[in-house]
């Protein structure tokens, strides 16, 4: 017995891909645009003295992000702007690129948010949340029975 792939050969078949490729796809891969919608990667790794958050944002330089804290709010936000033109004598040719992100994390009470650090290096932001001092797991230790 062999398996043989099934073909479908009725005239809706580029109806289909169309359908397929939009709602399997972003909307950029489907209209063409330069624009980047999408939100950037972020791992968040909790260690016993604090909490990172790694976001992955290669091609930005670290003038490009704006990280505020606001209540228990952390907001991570980039946003770049490119104009681009070019003259000859017989067109000029003017294009714009636009991309933007925003991400919002709830912050935990055992966050220390007085000494949040950030850094970024080679694409990667990466944010040092320290936790309080009553956050961090105690040694073990002995109860003696009376």
């Amino acid at each position: 017995m062999s398996l043989v792939k099934y073909n479908s050969n009725n005239g809706l078949r580029g109806f289909d891909n169309f359908f397929d490729t939009f709602f399997n796809n972003n909307l950029t891969d489907v209209i063409g645009s330069d624009n980047n919608i999408s939100q950037p990667s972020v791992n968040v790794i909790e260690t016993e003295d604090d909490y990172r958050i790694e976001v992955a944002a290669p091609g930005l330089g670290k003038e490009d992000f704006d990280v505020n804290i606001e209540d228990s709010s952390l907001t991570i936000s980039a946003e770049v702007k490119k104009e681009e033109e070019e003259t000859t004598e017989k067109y000029t040719r003017r294009e714009f690129n636009y991309s933007a992100f925003k991400r919002s994390f709830n912050l935990p009470d055992t966050v220390n948010a007085e000494n949040i650090a950030a850094a970024y290096e080679n694409g990667v932001l990466t944010l040092t949340l320290p936790k309080r001092e009553e956050a961090k797991p105690q040694p073990p230790r002995k109860i003696d029975i009376k």
